[in-house]
């Protein structure tokens, strides 16, 4: 309680907590505010029909998708209009110049042109639920037709833009980042229910009613759930630390010494964005197939079906997570920038030159751990997906991709949380060493300590 106690006593981590917490209050409330001319009850049970891919956009959403709410589209736009403009990034020299060189400027502009971008995209993808939901069937929409149409997707793209200012918000004023926040309350406000109906599952087991499961099936699920747990906790909060010794400088009583210290890097330097990321791109084309009937894209959303082909999406998903978590990787840590700061400072690696040696040596250890942890995210997200796809009749979505996101970002608030501890003195939060973050540096004191200064453009 002693420590609950501190920060409580902490005005200005005080006043970002109540701040953080009324945010995320308000966007709770808004998942429950449909869009009008739309029965939300006949609308879950028409999307209950069409497969898995709803029931997981669903549960990103935080359950806003099947009430057809006005934040229904979530922050998917702004998601996707920061992987337009970072992947841009990599092949137009001006945004990688700004990106990189202009500082803080620099992502301000990028982060305004994300703004127009996301405001296009939430219109688009408006029109496309809209259209989806006057099509399910006539029970759904009380007046379709265009007028119906334009006025959804305009509902839907203000409440879109609402969540992004949403995160923004909390990013600045509040605790952790508030893009991964959202995403965090989304999961969290579904698992009460998704406990709940495996719960009920495990119970008709027990008494051998119809075709559910035997006992041991549930149980291997919860066993298998929880080592994804541990090692999700262990791996993201493990680092390698790379020695760095200064150069002897005489102190006041005319003495030489040599400062030490250790650089640590993270084995998932990228954290939870890949597979964010990765979900966003590979649920594109059935999104897109939903809404216009197209026929290869249909045939496209049907390889990326976990259901249909299973293994084909396995491959796909490793192959986008590991892509996304090199590129992500190359903007979180510049090894360039690093060895030029290092010698700058006098700092060197033993037995390594300043410069040109010390970035290569950075950027291949860097390398070997990003392909670590890619895998890593890769396996974590896949393994017990693969337990409930060859499991008839269990539809538990709270797989290795929600827990690593939750676990994540829960990482990431409490380290912010010890920084501003730290800042006023007081005990950290944790009773054991400090919680690291995603780019394996302690968090320094002060409001400017971010976790990710590149996961607030995402």
């Amino acid at each position: 309680m002693n420590r609950f106690r501190q920060l409580w006593e902490n005005p200005e981590l005080r006043k970002r907590i109540l701040f953080t917490f009324a945010m995320l209050a308000l966007y709770r409330f808004g998942v429950h505010v449909s869009v009008p001319g739309v029965n939300a009850e006949a609308l879950v049970r028409n999307l209950g029909k069409a497969g898995d891919l709803f029931n997981v956009v669903d549960l990103f959403s935080g359950g806003a998708f099947k009430k057809f709410s006005i934040f229904a589209l979530g922050i998917t736009p702004y998601i996707t209009a920061s992987i337009v403009l970072q992947l841009m990034g990599a092949v137009v020299p001006q945004l990688e110049q700004l990106q990189k060189r202009e500082g803080e400027a620099g992502r301000e502009k990028i982060n305004q042109w994300t703004r127009y971008i996301t405001v296009g995209l939430a219109f688009v993808q408006g029109l496309g639920v809209a259209s989806l939901a006057q099509g399910l069937g006539p029970d759904v929409v009380s007046h379709p037709g265009t007028s119906f149409r334009i006025m959804a997707a305009f509902t839907l793209a203000v409440g879109s833009i609402f969540v992004m200012w949403i995160g923004e918000q909390i990013t600045q004023r509040g605790l952790g980042n508030g893009i991964s926040l959202l995403i965090f309350a989304g999961i969290v406000a579904g698992l009460p229910a998704g406990v709940t109906t495996l719960g009920k599952l495990f119970k008709d087991s027990l008494a051998n009613t119809g075709t559910v499961p035997p006992p041991g099936i549930f149980l291997l699920l919860f066993s298998a759930m929880f080592a994804v747990l541990i090692a999700v906790v262990m791996i993201e909060s493990a680092y390698r630390n790379i020695p760095i010794h200064y150069a002897r400088r005489a102190d006041a009583s005319r003495m030489a010494s040599q400062r030490s210290s250790y650089m640590p890097l993270k084995v998932n330097t990228a954290g939870v964005m890949p597979v964010i990321f990765a979900g966003s791109i590979i649920f594109f084309p059935a999104t897109i197939a939903q809404f216009f009937k197209w026929e290869f894209l249909a045939k496209a959303s049907d390889w990326v079906n976990p259901r249909s082909h299973f293994w084909v999406y396995t491959l796909i998903f490793i192959s986008v997570t590991m892509f996304f978590a090199f590129f992500y990787t190359s903007i979180v840590f510049n090894p360039d920038e690093t060895a030029d700061n290092m010698k700058k400072s006098g700092g060197y690696i033993p037995g390594i030159r300043p410069g040109k040696e010390t970035s290569a040596y950075l950027d291949g250890i860097l390398s070997k751990l990003t392909f670590a942890g890619a895998i890593y995210l890769g396996v974590v997200s896949i393994v017990p997906l693969i337990l409930t796809n060859s499991i008839s009749g269990i539809n538990f979505y709270y797989g290795g991709t929600s827990l690593l996101i939750v676990v994540g970002v829960a990482l990431d608030t409490v380290a912010q949380i010890e920084s501003y501890q730290i800042m006023r003195k007081y005990d950290g939060f944790l009773e054991k060493g400090r919680v690291r973050t995603r780019s394996g540096v302690a968090p320094t004191a002060g409001p400017a300590s971010r976790l990710s200064t590149r996961s607030e453009n995402a």
